[in-house]
């Protein structure tokens, strides 16, 4: 039986089948008419035919290779990270070898035009090698109907839950979409269980998302169009998001989301109460890195703040985006502050909270953005003196109210984002530390891989020497250089080294957070009579495991079941004839 492909926003995985194939009565009354013709034929080289050309839908699910390409901030790698969890649980090979996949998950960010650039470049490249191609993140749930989409496989922010069902319906030659919001009477939530398998990129950090959404209408964020209002995870749930992470090795949890400041506004508490109920699960010698927060909601709490970042389980690191130091430009981004409010906010935590890092971000060229306009940001960074400045040219997204208004001509944009890289290159923010002595946590390589990747208290970058025994530890080392972006570390020769975790690290690439109930039923994507799989081979156990597999369309499955009944039958029918 041919596969019928749709192209159709659908509400579930059952609607695919539904579509456009006509119904099995209405085959009869057209075929009524019709009498079959009796020809003798070689009935051995009849079953090797049938043999060699097996129907599209017999493609077993659960043995390819998936590469999965993540673009964006941490929310999104979170995501991708859950979705490759899921696909190895149930049996797919997750692969760094692109070339060598039979399937690419392109997981897209749509904050700027260069990352959507390269997710474009990337389908090309997939529909060039003739790849299967499964689309998740922020540019296809925010438009889903643009051209270059058109044919391919979606799935939603908040869908990810049911990466299984799209991958295996892709690989059947289907084109799948799934857009929808998770509610619960009525409620919007955050987005899939936090308890789902996932395969972290790093297993030592674990990236949790407290809450989608926000409750801003920024005039340049497209972020918006895809993740749509706030909705908060539960305070329990994230806590024991947490004592798992630390019971599978990891050391540092990362707090992610568009704006953690907001957290728990729509379900009744807020980021506080969260953060001290976190920090009592905290293993001492492991680490807790807070998300960024835009100011509004941060000013609320923050008495509250600086006690939690003097904790000596939390970083004293906040990421608080200014986005520009002119009044006039943030009325015209929307942004519900002004200047005097982000600085209040810089110089409580800097005075309560000696030795913090604050990181923020700015956009150059905003539309309307005057000479002045730029000149009062340019300002703002020479009196802080940011360690960490994330500086961006103004991209107009489509379908923002920022695309529509009159836009700074592109060579302005260009040398005002100069101007502002050469005032943050002008000073150097970490040479006074030089012949401190540290306590650091070391959780990665650096990218040249000659030396480790440590933090301090105070979320620093600190190079340390490559000794196996440092990973996942906490290491006292004596500072004797310092970078733009980083110091160096020598270990005191008789310091400790601390092992802050209770349990030994997954293994790189090794399944976290195979539940019971994932593995009877994947979730809430399996349903109690659904077929049964073969076993799948699970990265983090010895042992074979029999998974169920996700919800099949009941319609095609007995129209499968019809078809080779009566194939049977007419088969059976031309072998009497012949003999």
């Amino acid at each position: 039986m041919p596969s019928a492909s749709c192209d159709t926003l659908l509400d579930d995985i059952e609607d695919i089948v539904s579509q456009e194939d006509s119904k099995p009565q209405d085959r009869h009354f057209v075929r009524k008419d019709v009498v079959p013709k009796v020809r003798r034929r070689n009935t051995q080289k009849y079953l090797q035919e049938e043999e060699n050309s097996p129907p599209s839908d017999s493609t077993i699910p659960g043995i390819q290779k998936i590469w999965i390409r993540t673009w964006g901030c941490s929310h999104n790698n979170s995501d991708g990270e859950y979705m490759a969890g899921q696909l190895a649980a149930y049996g797919y090979k997750i692969t760094e070898n692109a070339s060598d996949a039979d399937l690419w998950l392109l997981n897209s960010c749509t904050v700027k035009n260069p990352a959507e650039d390269h997710f474009r470049n990337s389908i090309k490249k997939a529909q060039e090698e003739n790849k299967k191609i499964v689309l998740a993140g922020c540019v296809p749930q925010a438009q889903p109907r643009q051209d270059y989409l058109k044919g391919l496989s979606i799935i939603g922010v908040q869908q990810i839950d049911r990466v299984v069902e799209v991958v295996e319906e892709t690989i059947k030659g289907h084109s799948v979409r799934l857009l929808g919001q998770k509610k619960d009477n009525g409620r919007r939530l955050g987005g899939a269980r936090l308890d789902l398998p996932k395969i972290r990129k790093n297993p030592l950090i674990e990236i949790i998302s407290i809450n989608t959404g926000c409750l801003n209408a920024c005039t340049y964020c497209k972020t918006k169009h895809a993740r749509g209002n706030l909705a908060s995870y539960p305070i329990d749930e994230l806590v024991d998001r947490a004592k798992q992470s630390f019971q599978e090795g990891v050391c540092e949890i990362w707090l992610t989301s568009e704006d953690t400041g907001a957290y728990g506004r729509d379900i009744g508490t807020n980021l506080p109460t969260l953060l001290w109920k976190l920090v009592e699960v905290i293993p001492e010698g492991a680490m807790l890195r807070l998300g960024m927060t835009n100011p509004p909601y941060i000013l609320e709490h923050l008495e509250e703040m600086a006690k939690i970042l003097n904790h000596p389980r939390v970083y004293a690191f906040l990421h608080i985006p200014v986005q520009s130091a002119s009044d006039s430009v943030l009325m015209e981004m929307k942004r519900e502050y002004c200047v005097a409010d982000f600085k209040r906010v810089v110089d409580f935590l800097k005075e309560k909270v000696p030795g913090i890092t604050i990181a923020t971000d700015i956009i150059c060229g905003f539309p309307g953005e005057t000479d002045q306009d730029f000149q009062e940001t340019v300002k703002l960074v020479e009196e802080y003196k940011f360690p960490s400045l994330f500086i961006n040219q103004f991209y107009p997204r489509p379908g923002t109210p920022a695309a529509k208004m009159e836009q700074v001509p592109a060579q302005v944009k260009k040398q005002r984002t100069k101007d502002l890289s050469r005032v943050f290159h002008s000073y150097s923010p970490y040479d006074h530390k030089i012949d401190e002595r540290q306590q650091v946590l070391v959780t990665e390589e650096s990218f040249d891989s000659k030396f480790y990747v440590a933090h301090n208290q105070f979320y620093e970058q600190v190079l340390v020497p490559k000794n196996p025994a440092f990973m996942g530890k906490m290491v006292e080392v004596d500072i004797y250089e310092s970078g733009k972006h980083f110091m160096k570390g020598q270990p005191v020769s008789d310091a400790k080294v601390y092992t802050p975790s209770i349990s030994k690290p997954l293994a790189k690439g090794e399944v976290s957070g195979l539940t019971k109930d994932f593995r009877n039923g994947l979730g809430n994507q399996l349903s109690s009579g659904s077929h049964t799989s073969a076993a799948s081979q699970c990265n983090s156990a010895s042992s074979r495991m029999v998974l169920p597999m996700p919800r099949l369309h009941q319609d095609c499955a007995l129209r499968m079941s019809v078809g080779l009944a009566l194939l049977g039958l007419l088969f059976a029918f031309f072998v009497k004839v012949y003999n």
